[in-house]
């Protein structure tokens, strides 16, 4: 999702929730598909709001990170309407605060919320910890929802051991953003830019010289596409299904190749991503592209540069490649008070699998939605401003049924890191790459199976 931070058929069946109609007129909205498993639902859910006293009032608790928080708090008036007995309380944490907060809760069971978000890079982890609700068993019954949303997010909340820890909520779709007026200086084409990795890196050369912009923030921006690029049935990232580490094989040489003629070249600004320096960039003027989900567009025409409205479009990843940037999903911890479970269950259902509801975030916080009934919305065709009128949603909208999901691991964020940090030893201090990844893969195989 927008919180940065990233993978990877046809709509399923419009559903479409008539929210002020209580719960009966929710069940009118379901297609008959649905019907059974709904109606199963607010049931329990009935029993359950019975059971914490007649006419008492009841509250959820909702642990969420910046941007999700909003729209989770957005959503209150509509689940009010349904439930008007039953509060939700939103607490909210920084980033990296409210996932160590998550652990810790989860591990202790100590004040656990009903509901909770997870960004995709940390979903490994906690698929894989076992404090969270497997929600493919009743009464939930995840995998008859499975058509309904994008394929290759559903898939990333699958653990090893079959279980279906979280449900999407929103996607980040991979996108190349360039300068269409930087490229006209130069005379180049941004077919050139997408064409391949080579194609990529020379018209950065030009760009370069003729204009002195940079071609992008930083060299590890190309590296994370390169190692999600071609990744095999039965591989993660960084390991496989059976914890084998993979950092050695021909995807990470490529990266780290392309990524080091990049850097010789000085073609990257060696600025890092959310700095002050990369924001600065983009406002100036001096960086010509860059590789992110399609939720930066947003964040550009919000708050970075939206002096640079209309000089940006958006295109498909250099050589048809595809990759996840970022997501969010909504879990239930596996011993929350289970009086209360059915509800957080039915709240989260109207945070991911209701039409209005995911397209209300798109439209307000560009989060890219993960139900594919969302999809069919004329919503996704019309001219985006801030792109010079591109229609760029339908580009987002093939590539995120594109995306493979590979397997997550729960040491693929410490492996993150390690990749990073020989990439670096790599540009800055001369190690070859042959030797820098055979280091990697020599101390992730001490973790892999931790």
């Amino acid at each position: 999702m927008p919180a940065r931070t990233a993978s990877l058929q046809p709509p399923g069946p419009t559903r479409r929730a008539l929210l002020a109609g209580g719960a009966a007129g929710a069940l009118l909205a379901l297609g008959a598909a649905d019907r059974a498993g709904a109606t199963a639902t607010a049931s329990a859910s009935a029993s359950a709001t019975a059971e914490a006293g007649a006419g008492a009032s009841i509250t959820l608790t909702v642990a969420a990170f910046p941007l999700v928080d909003e729209i989770a708090r957005a959503a209150i008036p509509a689940w009010q309407r349904l439930h008007p007995q039953v509060h939700i309380k939103v607490v909210t944490r920084q980033y990296a605060d409210h996932h160590t907060a998550m652990i810790t809760a989860l591990s202790t069971a100590v004040l656990l919320p009903d509901v909770l978000a997870l960004e995709s890079s940390k979903l490994g982890r906690f698929a894989q910890g076992g404090g969270l609700e497997n929600l493919a068993q009743a009464p939930y019954d995840l995998g008859r929802y499975r058509q309904l949303l994008v394929p290759y997010a559903f898939d990333q909340a699958l653990a090893r051991n079959g279980a279906v820890v979280a449900v999407p909520t929103d996607i980040g779709p991979g996108t190349l953003l360039y300068r269409q007026d930087i490229l006209a200086r130069a005379g180049v084409d941004a077919a050139e830019l997408t064409r391949s990795w080579d194609g990529y890196v020379a018209a950065g050369a030009r760009i370069k010289k003729l204009t002195g912009a940079y071609l992008i923030a930083h060299v590890q921006e190309i590296k994370d596409i390169l190692i999600r690029t071609g990744i095999q049935p039965g591989e993660g990232l960084y390991f496989d299904q059976d914890s084998r580490v993979l950092v050695t094989s021909a995807r990470f040489v490529r990266a780290f190749e392309v990524a080091l003629q990049v850097r010789r070249q000085g073609l990257d600004a060696r600025v890092t991503a959310w700095s002050n320096e990369w924001a600065e960039g983009f406002k100036r003027g001096t960086l010509a592209t860059e590789l992110s989900g399609a939720w930066l567009v947003g964040q550009l025409s919000n708050w970075i540069a939206p002096q640079t409205a209309g000089l940006w479009r958006a295109s498909e990843l250099p050589e048809g490649a595809n990759a996840g940037y970022g997501g969010a999903f909504y879990a239930m911890p596996r011993k929350a008070e289970p009086a209360r479970k059915l509800l957080a269950w039915q709240f989260i259902q109207l945070m991911t699998l209701d039409r209005e509801r995911q397209l209300t975030a798109f439209k307000t916080h560009d989060a890219f939605p993960a139900l594919l009934a969302t999809h069919e919305d004329p919503f996704f065709d019309a001219p985006v401003a801030f792109l010079g009128g591109q229609p760029a949603r339908q580009l987002w909208r093939r590539a995120a049924r594109r995306i493979s999901a590979a397997p997550v691991h729960k040491q693929d964020p410490f492996a993150d890191e390690v990749i990073g940090t020989e990439l670096d030893n790599v540009l800055n201090r001369g190690k070859s790459i042959r030797s820098a990844l055979a280091d990697a893969h020599a101390l992730l195989e001490r973790r892999a199976h931790r």
